[in-house]
């Protein structure tokens, strides 16, 4: 098997981390190697933000909502959303960005942070790095706006923590591959039949686990989804000019 099928197919999100710094070098690899990556219209509409500093990663540990991890891990990336850049190119040509006020704008940035956060952690990993993805820091946006001094045109999205791995995590199990894959139409007559399997199947997991905590797939989704659980995400973005509104 190949070594990157193998890699990928291990995935695992780590939240226990050493104190063992990440070099400079392993770093600049990383983040070269997401760098790399595709972007629609060759927008280049991502820019990373590196926090290294332990008390601002304890800040945004809180702002997440009390995640340890990300005071734990050395390093932490926050993804951003960068229409503050493209702006300036095309205010060069001496035309106007609209883009940035658009359902398909914040699509489309969206899109291309999550190719940059799968090739970070991706790269992390393959230097024998441990990752997880924060998508806590859209909790409280505007104050991660103000943390990392954010320009209008411009939204946090999505975080990840790097850091050598202190306890291995378990890999956790997915639901049938059938309900990911869909050949030549959408097919979700075996939905109901997978969901039930899945939901004791991740039971057995957190069992375990000794999580006494741990709940069905079903019952997690039930609390989470009954409420738009990021609530100050619309009014932040729309307060830093992405309205998504066109």
């Amino acid at each position: 098997m190949n070594d990157t099928l193998n890699l990928l197919k291990s995935h695992r999100s780590s939240r226990s981390y050493t104190d063992q710094p990440v070099t400079d070098q392993m770093l600049d690899e990383i983040i070269q190697a997401a760098w790399r990556g595709p972007t629609s219209m060759n927008a280049q509409e991502i820019s990373l933000v590196v926090v290294r500093d332990a008390v601002r990663r304890a800040r945004i540990a809180e702002l997440a909502g009390g995640q340890p991890w990300i005071a734990q891990a050395p390093v932490f990336i926050t993804l951003v959303i960068d229409f503050n850049k493209t702006r300036l190119g095309v205010e060069k040509t001496g035309q106007q960005q609209v883009i940035h006020e658009s359902m398909e704008g914040f699509g489309v940035a969206a899109v291309d942070a999550g190719i940059t956060l799968a090739n970070l952690m991706m790269a992390a990993r393959a230097l024998g790095l441990g990752i997880v993805p924060i998508g806590g820091i859209r909790r409280n946006p505007q104050a991660m706006i103000e943390l990392l001094e954010l320009p209008p045109l411009t939204f946090p999205l999505v975080g990840l923590c790097i850091g050598h791995i202190a306890t291995n995590a378990p890999q956790k199990p997915r639901m049938d591959i059938n309900t990911f894959r869909h050949d030549e139409r959408y097919d979700a007559s075996r939905y109901p039949t997978a969901i039930d399997a899945y939901d004791t199947t991740i039971m057995e997991y957190w069992n375990q686990l000794g999580r006494s905590d741990g709940l069905t797939w079903s019952q997690n989704l039930g609390n989470s989804l009954k409420v738009v659980y990021f609530p100050e995400v619309r009014p932040a973005a729309a307060s830093q000019g992405l309205t998504n509104d066109k």
